[in-house]
């Protein structure tokens, strides 16, 4: 891989912002690594480490968010990841950032130093890192990801006895106890649904399944008989990625496909309820799963791919030129809300992450006139909204009928009034966005 030199002739540039060069021919050459299989990564890391020698006693630097990025892109190569992170503290870069402290959470949960990377967190919080509410999130996030791996003595003092609350007015359903309970009890079941592939063995594919770091567009991986060439990313969480593919490259057959690590069947499982439940009149407004294939590394949900972008989407492209949603547009979509939330109730389900982000817009092919609006019928089952992503989905009918829950949804912005105040709730969790 040819690795481009900034250019030190190009003092305009480099007079104002020095790292500027750096920044283009690091890019450059992710691009041709991406392009070329990764091969060339000690070039890249080359040039990574000379750009972090040359500035890394920048005053100017010290708090710039793309330095820190390269000094992660660096630290992806280096084995002593610990070793480069004190040096990153000593010097301070960054120490006023929450990313900082995500990130080396992030390295040291991967490698297991369960109780060093909740440290971290606490070290960031303490320093008031903004945006500190994202690092309180993330900090919280990754509190209920160990819980289910803690025996229960140490899960008592994971914050410096300060006792994690052990839900006796109810149960969390997105705890990591429940969860395994729940994928015990379902699994005979589970096995069985159509399109369920599953295997014991690790990923092996002829081609790396693609990643928010290493995305070659036109990479084409196989699974169960069908090749699927990557087109993009749709969608990218804090366990899963979400992908554009063709399947056997025919540009009319497209598919999202939903990458997560480590392996959850949970959401195929909510699907499948969803086809049972939901009348087909109704199923189109919750989205289609395929199939799944699970390996004992990760999980591969093959679903529809709606196009036209979310509801999160769709405000945002008001908000950008100024201007609100027509209110006739408004009422229409929260319509359609409450007739969601209301056949998914009616039949035990709770979504659990209702929000903008998980509402795609569907517009129909063909035209749209009033009969048919009542009833949903003719056009208007394809127009409307959607609503996917159902892995933190709630099946009620695994519960007894009184059950009240506890635990937080940890979603910023879009948790019920009970969540804030720690207080039990039901089909509260799916009125926040109302």
């Amino acid at each position: 891989m040819a690795v481009t030199r900034p250019n030190s002739d190009d003092t305009t540039i480099s007079a104002h912002d020095p790292l500027l060069p750096w920044l283009l021919s690091i890019k450059k050459a992710l691009d041709e690594w991406y392009l070329d299989n990764q091969s060339g990564v000690a070039n890249l890391d080359k040039l990574l480490s000379d750009c972090i020698t040359n500035f890394k006693h920048h005053s100017q630097y010290k708090n710039d968010i793309r330095f820190l990025k390269i000094w992660f892109l660096y630290l992806e190569g280096h084995k002593d990841f610990e070793k480069v992170f004190r040096e990153m503290e000593k010097i301070e870069i960054c120490i006023g950032h929450s990313l900082l402290y995500q990130w080396y959470a992030l390295f040291l949960e991967a490698k297991g130093k369960w109780q060093a990377a909740h440290m971290v967190y606490q070290i960031g919080i303490s320093r008031k890192a903004e945006p500190l509410e994202k690092l309180k999130e993330a900090h919280s996030l990754f509190l209920d990801r160990i819980s289910g791996r803690l025996n229960a003595t140490s899960l008592q003092k994971v914050d410096k006895g300060e006792l994690i609350e052990t839900e006796k007015s109810g149960v969390n359903p997105w705890s990591s106890s429940t969860m395994e309970d729940q994928l015990k009890r379902i699994n005979a079941k589970l096995i069985k649904y159509d399109g369920y592939r599953a295997s014991n063995k690790v990923y092996s594919g002829k081609v790396a399944l693609p990643s928010g770091k290493n995305l070659s567009r036109n990479k084409i991986i196989e699974l169960g008989g069908k090749k699927y060439q990557i087109k993009g990313c749709a969608g990218q969480g804090g366990f899963a990625e979400v992908f554009k593919a063709f399947v056997n490259s025919d540009p009319e057959d497209v598919v999202a496909l939903k990458i997560q690590k480590p392996a959850f069947p949970w959401e195929f499982y909510m699907y499948r309820q969803l086809d049972q439940r939901i009348s087909v009149e109704e199923r189109s407004r919750y989205g289609f799963a395929h199939r799944i294939h699970l390996y004992s590394d990760c999980s591969i949900l093959v679903c529809d791919y709606i196009p036209q972008g979310t509801v999160l989407d769709a405000i945002n492209s008001y908000v950008v030129v100024g201007k609100s949603m027509e209110e006739v547009l408004c009422i229409y979509y929260t319509i359609e809300m409450l007739c969601i939330l209301e056949s998914l109730h009616n039949v035990g389900i709770i979504h659990g992450d209702f929000k903008p982000d998980n509402l795609l817009i569907r517009y129909t092919r063909d035209d749209l006139t009033t009969d048919g609006f009542h009833n949903h019928s003719g056009p208007w089952c394809d127009q409307g909204l959607c609503l996917v992503d159902w892995g933190r989905g709630i099946d009620l009918r695994l519960f007894p009928d009184n059950i009240n829950f506890t635990g937080d949804c940890r979603t910023s912005g879009f948790r019920c009034v009970e969540m804030q105040e720690k207080k039990p709730w039901k089909f509260q969790a799916s009125l926040n966005l109302m």
